[in-house]
């Protein structure tokens, strides 16, 4: 069983199922020859994925590009189906860093065959989280700078405003969808600016306001 890291406090939350969105900043989409959803676009990952920051992310062996992506993490701290804008703004009760690594040449081979790409986004270590910061002690803005190094290179920026649909707005959707319970995450989607990784490499990563996140690919 995988458990949160909450800063400044010895309570711990079970993790249950990460809800990902795909193509959530324009530029990103743009990036990678798609188009601009007109509707949340979800994937899922599994607990087993997660690695702590400070931890490595090991390089699959069956693939040759792994892409790395920073997002911001929501926290869900209740069950909520159907959300509305307050329900949906109440279960969110923290935020983290999280990267989402994904093996880009087996997401391509699946899409243009038509298949599910799941295997390109779950797998050991793909979910890397820094410890989470409850809204209690600070009330995202949006206003926030999300950023990724690589090798102390900046290679991701850009601010939470970007996102095409604000945390509210996906808690709503997703709760429209499928139910989300205590302890669920919710990867919020990438900026522009992701690319290749290799073995040794090292990936530093942050929100301003929120925390930061190291790991190195192994």
């Amino acid at each position: 069983m995988k458990y949160t890291h909450i800063k400044n406090s010895d309570k711990k939350i079970q993790i249950g199922k990460l809800v990902c969105v795909g193509r959530n900043y324009a530029a990103h989409a743009k990036e990678l020859g798609n188009e601009i959803p007109s509707e949340p676009m979800l994937f899922l990952k599994t607990a087993t994925c997660i690695v702590d920051s400070g931890q490595p992310v090991f390089h699959p062996e069956w693939s040759d590009n792994l892409h790395h992506e920073v997002e911001l993490v929501l926290l869900i701290g209740e069950t909520v189906k159907n959300a509305d804008d307050e329900t949906a703004e109440r279960s969110i009760i923290g935020y983290a860093v999280g990267l989402d690594m994904t093996l880009r040449d087996l997401q391509n081979k699946f899409r243009s065959e038509g298949n599910p790409w799941t295997l390109a986004k779950v797998f050991d270590t793909s979910a890397v989280l820094s410890e989470f910061v409850l809204k209690s002690d600070y009330r995202l803005t949006l206003n926030e700078k999300i950023w990724l190094n690589i090798n102390g290179k900046k290679q991701q920026e850009s601010l939470l405003s970007n996102m095409i649909f604000s945390p509210v707005e996906l808690v709503k959707f997703i709760s429209s969808r499928m139910t989300l319970e205590e302890g669920d995450l919710i990867f919020t989607g990438t900026p522009d600016g992701v690319s290749k990784v290799i073995r040794g490499d090292r990936i530093e990563s942050g929100i301003e306001n929120i925390a930061t996140l190291s790991t190195q690919i192994r």
